[in-house]
């Protein structure tokens, strides 16, 4: 028998445990610092692991992955089983319906193997020679990182705009790329722009978007980007849309309201005159918001004075202030507008009526007025987008402005995205494509429902609900529960192939359709933000409250999700009402909404959630921020998903005040992506993964066995 020295075997010792997860959680080191605001002094113990910079916090995230990945593995077969039946389901080779733009018909393909999609083109008609235009895999190789942002074909369909981000960030920064579609060379690039993208009819010039401040510039293909000049900004640094109509003949800057639509101040030019000024359609003013559609001498404008009574008008381009508006179409209680869209001969509105959307269809030449309705108790419906290029993967860009045809989305909890052509004088309706499910999807097998709940203050939560056909009521159930609720932003039901994965485990999966969100009007969202903020979590509470008290699940059978806002919302009601949920997946979450500077650019829609350097504000907000209402009690098993690149590092600390607070012996797991920022992993492949892992702890939480 060989005997090695001491030293050597405590080496090797060594050695081996330094390559074994850490079996105890990792404890994160407390440095007290003081913060006051308004006379008030908190102390932040985790104030440390905001700087990203700092070697102790790298290691500490590394540690808390490390923890997450020893804890889970025993559920790794059980991952690798969720991700192969996730993508035994997806159509791994597919095409989306052509949109015609000009002359051409653009489309995106995806192929199996591939991680990302590739835009192509056909000239004239459908049957034409295929042209690829971008390849988002050749752009994304030997990079670990990049996310594709918009894209804008130039009116004669040469010159391809087309942004990618290579790091990732809180809010995307991208580099705009030129490419002469004729020769296939780069021919220009625009550093640090945003999202928005619109050309001039001159085919030379672009329009684009930039923050700090949030501005529009003009760029002249071919001169240096160095030289371009604002063509329009807000001097309040408000967010901005830009856009071109659908005539191609004005593009649009869009100043968002107290939410992200509709817009509290629209600015038109006239594309064919780049060099011109931008004008307003109607000043901004308080509790006044507008879309803006066009067509011949007229604008389109769907408009409420009062927030919540929306009325269609018309008005003279050449004079479209309010004094000129003429209206169309009256205020219907309780329908709400919520997109509006000119066509040569039709005027295209998108209605929300109860929380549920109808496309509504106004015929210039007769006069007459129609619905296109669908008879599923809830669903999703996505009008043909203002800008083509903008709905960047669905296949849902505007048909031809001069056409009859409409082009539509339509989704539910049980059907899959389906896209039609909608003859807007016969009526006929063309199913175009639906979103294969392959492995013999039958939608018979499931059913979808909606309930309402009962808030603390009497007013009726939807909830959107679906499971597998037969299920009894008997609180055994495992349910789901998703949320959002901020912005006026709408949380519809439509389809996942990812979630029969917990279907068929006997899961119900339901969302709760909360104030904050625009789902019911605008009136919704106003009742569910700054100083009524509250009204968000109470009403999430009582969705849960209504599922377990009709025995749809018990409290040890409920789990709830959220992302982003959505993750606000999860995490302020695990403080609130911890003995009501068995698990929690936070993704991405806002958690620490009193900064440490009291920082209200951190705010994307003014008076959301308030202002923390206003008084009030503050103790409101103090109310309920969750890093802040961190106490001694027990709390659900907790998975908190988070990216390194976003822009901050609260979930982190979240975890950590947590850790030391809570006094159960439940799950509490930190995920961080140390390659992602807010919008997490950047190819088809790699987002099924984050999925299946998200569901295998959600089944471990709650004891379910595979």
């Amino acid at each position: 028998m060989i005997r090695l020295p001491l030293i050597l075997l405590l080496l090797l010792g060594t050695a081996a445990f330094a390559q074994q997860p850490p079996v105890l959680p990792p404890v994160a080191k407390v440095i007290p610092k003081e913060l006051t605001i308004h006379g008030d002094t908190r102390v932040d113990p985790y104030y440390w692991l905001n700087d990203k910079s700092n070697p102790d916090v790298i290691r500490y995230l590394e540690a808390e992955n490390r923890y997450t990945e020893a804890v889970m593995r025993d559920t790794e077969k059980l991952q690798a089983k969720l991700y192969s039946e996730m993508l035994s389901r997806i159509k791994e080779t597919d095409i989306t319906p052509p949109s015609k733009i000009g002359d051409y018909y653009y489309y995106w393909k995806s192929e199996q193997g591939k991680p990302r999609e590739v835009l192509c083109r056909k000239k004239a008609r459908a049957t034409a020679r295929e042209e690829v235009v971008l390849d988002l895999n050749q752009l994304a190789a030997g990079r670990k990182y990049l996310k594709f942002g918009n894209w804008a074909v130039s009116p004669n369909h040469r010159f391809l705009a087309y942004q990618v981000e290579t790091k990732p960030a809180w809010i995307s920064t991208y580099t705009i790329f030129f490419k002469d579609l004729n020769t296939g060379r780069l021919v220009d690039q625009i550093p640090n722009t945003h999202f928005h993208l619109a050309w001039a009819a001159d085919n030379k010039t672009l329009f684009y978007g930039r923050r700090d401040p949030w501005r529009v510039l003009r760029h002249v293909l071919g001169s240096s980007s160095e030289n371009d000049v604002a063509a329009y900004q807000y001097k309040d640094g408000s967010w901005l849309w830009l856009r071109t109509t659908s005539s191609r003949e004005y593009i649009l800057i869009c100043r968002p309201g107290e939410a992200a639509w509709p817009y509290a101040e629209v600015s038109y030019l006239k594309a064919d005159r780049p060099q011109d000024d931008f004008k307003v359609i109607q000043p901004r003013q308080p509790g006044t918001t507008y879309y803006v559609s066009h067509r011949g001498r007229q604008f389109f404008i769907a408009a409420s004075d009062s927030g919540k009574e929306f009325r269609l008008f018309k008005a003279p381009v050449n004079s479209p202030t309010r004094a000129y508006w003429e209206e169309v179409r009256p205020h219907r209680e309780p329908v709400v507008i919520e997109f509006v869209e000119a066509f040569r001969n039709h005027v295209v509105i998108v209605e929300r009526e109860k929380g549920l959307q109808k496309i509504h269809i106004h015929n210039l030449t007769t006069n007459q007025f129609h619905h296109v309705d669908f008879d599923e108790p809830a669903y999703a419906v996505f009008l043909s987008c203002d800008e083509p290029e903008s709905n960047v993967f669905s296949g849902l860009g505007a048909t031809d402005f001069k056409s009859n045809i409409v082009r539509f989305g339509y989704t539910s909890l049980v059907t899959p995205l389906a896209t039609y052509d909608y003859n807007m004088d016969t009526k006929h309706r063309q199913l175009r494509s639906q979103e294969a499910v392959p492995g013999g999807y039958d939608p018979g097998r499931y059913q979808a429902e909606r309930v309402f709940a009962g808030a603390p203050d009497g007013v009726r939560v939807p909830v959107s609900l679906v499971y597998k056909r037969g299920l009894v009521r008997n609180g055994k159930s495992p349910l789901l529960l998703h949320g959002y609720g901020y912005a006026g932003i709408t949380m519809d039901p439509s389809f996942a192939s990812a979630r029969l994965s917990l279907l068929d485990r006997g899961f119900i999966y339901a969302i709760a359709h909360v104030r904050g969100g625009g789902e019911m009007g605008e009136g919704w969202h106003d009742s569910g933000q700054g100083r009524r903020k509250m009204n968000s979590f109470t009403d999430f509470i009582a969705c849960a409250e209504y599922l377990v008290a009709q025995k749809y699940t018990s409290a040890e059978r409920l789990a709830m999700m959220g992302r982003s806002s959505g993750g606000l919302l999860v995490g302020a009601v695990a403080s609130m009402r911890p003995d009501l949920f068995q698990a929690v997946v936070a993704q991405v979450p806002w958690l620490d909404l009193i900064v440490p500077e009291a920082d209200s650019s951190r705010l994307q829609y003014p008076g959301e959630l308030g202002d923390p350097n206003e008084k009030g504000d503050y103790e409101y907000i103090r109310l309920y921020s969750p890093y802040d209402n961190v106490k001694a009690q027990a709390y659900p098993n907790m998975l908190i998903t988070a990216g390194f690149n976003d822009d901050s590092l609260e979930p982190a600390k979240w975890a950590a005040r947590l850790r030391a607070a809570k006094t159960d012996h439940n799950l509490l797991l930190l995920k961080m992506n140390m390659e992602s920022a807010h919008s997490g992993a950047s190819d088809r492949y790699e987002r099924l993964k984050a999925t299946a892992f998200e569901y295998a702890f959600l089944l471990k939480a709650l004891g379910i066995e595979e």
